[in-house]
C-alpha cells in the first residue's frame, strides 16, 4: 500500500506580519492538480510544484481548494471535473463541489485566524493544513473518501455531501 503522504495536497501557512499572511500551495499528489484561491485566483500545480500565495490582512470567508482533470485553452478558460470554477482558471469564487476546502479567516475576533479543513462541498482529494507557529496545529483529511464513497453521493472524481445530493441543509 502507497504512503498516503505522497499523495496528498498540502497548505502551509505562514504568518508574516501581524498584517498579512502567505500560503504556500504543494502539489503533493501523483498527478496535476489546480490549485484554487478565493480570493486569490487559480494556478496549474504539477506533482511537486507549489505556488505562493499572498493575504491581506482581515481576509475572511476565503478558500483553497483543489480541481482535478481540468482543460483550458490560452486564454485561460476550459473546465474541471471537480472543482470548477465557471469554466474559468483564475477563480472569482468558490468551486462547485465536489471538492476539499481549507477554510481561513484572518485577523478576526480578538486578532485570531482561524483555519479548517471543510467537506461541506463533498471530497477530491486529501488535503493538509500546515500552520508554521508552533502554537497551532496541523490539520489533515488523507482518507481515501473516493474509494469508500457511497454509490448515490458518488460524482465523477470525487464524493458528494449529503446535503447536496438530497438537497438538505441539515447539520449532522
Amino acid at each position: 500500500m502507497a504512503n498516503v503522504a505522497t499523495f496528498i495536497f498540502s497548505i502551509l501557512f505562514f504568518i508574516s506580519t501581524a498584517s498579512a499572511a502567505t500560503f504556500e500551495i504543494l502539489n503533493q499528489c501523483g498527478y496535476t492538480v489546480w490549485a484554487a484561491a478565493s480570493p486569490g485566483g487559480g494556478r496549474r500545480l504539477n506533482s511537486g510544484q507549489s505556488w505562493t500565495l499572498n493575504v491581506p490582512a482581515g481576509t475572511s470567508m476565503a478558500r483553497i481548494w483543489g480541481r482535478t482533470n481540468c482543460n483550458f485553452d490560452s486564454s485561460g478558460r476550459g473546465r474541471c471535473e471537480t472543482g470548477d470554477c465557471t469554466g474559468g482558471l483564475q477563480c472569482t469564487g468558490w468551486g462547485q463541489p465536489p471538492n476539499t476546502l481549507a477554510e481561513y479567516a484572518l485577523n478576526q475576533f480578538n486578532n485570531l485566524d482561524f483555519y479548517d479543513i471543510s467537506l461541506v462541498d463533498g471530497f477530491n482529494i486529501p488535503m493538509e493544513f500546515s500552520p508554521t507557529t508552533s502554537s497551532c496545529h496541523r490539520i489533515l483529511c488523507t482518507a481515501d473518501i473516493n474509494g469508500q464513497c457511497p454509490n448515490v453521493l458518488r460524482a465523477p472524481g470525487g464524493c458528494n455531501n449529503p446535503c447536496t445530493v438530497f438537497k438538505t441543509n441539515h447539520t449532522f
